[in-house]
């Protein structure tokens, strides 16, 4: 099972619903035996998640259950308006964009877009963009500009996909033109990684003057499986290619490549959207007022500075 290392959490959590379920039905009361069982399970869920290893963070990120962009849009932000179509080929499902209120504030909210099953997931390409999404995307930042509203993305894809008609239809070109265009858009971005953030079908939503990692969250220019295959020609060996890679929220700040990282609940982000979401809006309220206090100028030299200063040397 890959998420072997949560089994001794999930059986805890149905013994607890079994007791509740009698709780419920019977004339015993058995809340003094659930409120043990909670505590074992609080205490459980606080070991298990503070030794967690890159491989497991990694599969976290990729949890079945973790909130989407679509559950953010809809707990973080009020009066969403999906914007749809690329105004040149079709509308990529896989990422989803439009305009709507944070707090009292208009903003555009753009992010890579997952299924929750399987009928969804094939719908949306399982959140790998083809061209026509990386050219939605810019069109709506294109917008936000026009009409002077900060940009908050949310990056959660394996990567852009990998297709023929894809890269028929100019797949790194519409990646590369994203980077430039992000680099100088004249308004506030802020980039949430929320899930997996995989190469540069990640990094095209990702030129941000803020950009933050949820605690479970992932960022790299290959999956550990593709690494894997490439260093090692097995991919089972993925687990020590998420350690070699640095690709977690910790490794990431420590190279100082984020900004910040944003808190989970105990036991991940799909154990309560809530909280999660309340955390992401939380920081973006707080690093959206700090930005709007710069000139436009400022805030594209600050940009800049920002990504020309990436990257560290180690001497051996």
């Amino acid at each position: 099972m890959e998420y072997s290392f949560e089994e001794p959490i999930i059986e805890l959590e149905k013994k607890i619903d079994e007791l509740r379920k009698l709780d419920s039905e019977g004339d015993v009361s058995f809340q003094n035996e659930i409120k043990k069982l909670e505590e074992k399970k609080n205490s459980l869920i606080k070991k298990i998640y503070s030794n967690l290893s890159p491989w497991d963070i990694t599969l976290i990120a990729r949890h079945p259950k973790r909130p989407l962009f679509q559950d953010y849009s809809k707990l973080i932000f009020k009066d969403y308006i999906e914007l749809h179509g690329d105004r040149q080929f079709g509308d990529d499902q896989a990422i989803s964009g439009g305009i709507c209120w944070l707090e009292e504030e208009k903003v555009f909210i753009i992010g890579h877009q997952k299924g929750k099953n399987t009928k969804e997931n094939i719908k949306m390409n399982f959140g790998m963009p083809r061209p026509e999404g990386y050219r939605k995307a810019l069109r709506l930042m294109k917008l936000a500009e026009k009409f002077e509203k900060p940009i908050i993305t949310f990056i959660d894809t394996p990567g852009a996909y990998p297709g023929m008609d894809a890269e028929e239809r100019g797949q790194s070109e519409a990646i590369a033109r994203n980077l430039y265009e992000m680099s100088i858009l004249k308004v506030p971005i802020i980039t949430v990684v929320v899930g997996e953030g995989g190469s540069g079908g990640a990094l095209a939503l990702g030129v941000a003057d803020r950009i933050f990692m949820l605690t479970n969250s992932v960022y790299s220019v290959i999956s550990p499986e593709g690494c894997a295959s490439i260093l090692w020609k097995d991919a089972a060996k993925a687990p020590d290619a998420a350690k070699a890679m640095k690709i977690t929220a910790n490794d990431l700040l420590s190279l100082e490549l984020i900004d910040g990282i944003i808190e989970e609940p105990s036991g991940g982000a799909h154990r309560n959207y809530d909280i999660t979401a309340m955390n992401i809006k939380k920081e973006i309220i707080s690093h959206l007022k700090e930005l709007k206090k710069n000139s436009t100028k400022k805030l594209l030299e600050k940009r800049y500075d920002k990504f020309i200063k990436m990257g560290k040397l180690f001497k051996e």
